[in-house]
């Protein structure tokens, strides 16, 4: 096993509804150590930006009005393979097909709102923890 760092986002949605302590406290009862952490307001350019590899699909406009839409909490998570235990711990991206007692489906109310984004392989990791961390 190797030690490695991915990013998180808790989103607009999972903000408002007041669970980031919840949430960290799942990553960290798991093994991942929250290692940078910031609350920010993301601006149009810098959803845009974050999510430009969907920028094609129907959904951009939406998703970058979601994630614009108030603060979030991005993250970098530390940890044994702490991509895949990210992810295993968030759950399915549709709620309705989430494992029961994952974050997506303990929390999220739609695929849309789905309360938080991890990375999804070392390589996006690396880019997406630069892009907010430089």
């Amino acid at each position: 096993m190797s030690i490695e760092r991915t990013l998180s986002i808790i989103k607009p949605d999972g903000v408002r509804k007041k669970i980031i302590g919840e949430i960290n406290k799942r990553f960290e009862d798991a093994g991942l150590a929250i290692v940078n952490a910031k609350m920010m307001q993301l601006s149009k350019s810098d959803a845009e930006g974050f999510y430009a590899i969907h920028k094609d699909r129907s959904f951009f406009n939406d998703l970058v009005a979601y994630m614009t839409s108030g603060l979030v909490m991005v993250q970098i998570l530390e940890g044994e393979n702490a991509i895949q235990l990210n992810r295993r711990i968030m759950g399915a991206t549709n709620p309705a097909e989430a494992a029961d007692g994952t974050i997506r489906s303990d929390f999220a109310s739609s695929i849309e709102e789905n309360v938080v984004h991890g990375s999804d392989g070392p390589e996006t990791a690396k880019a997406e923890i630069e892009y907010f961390f430089g």
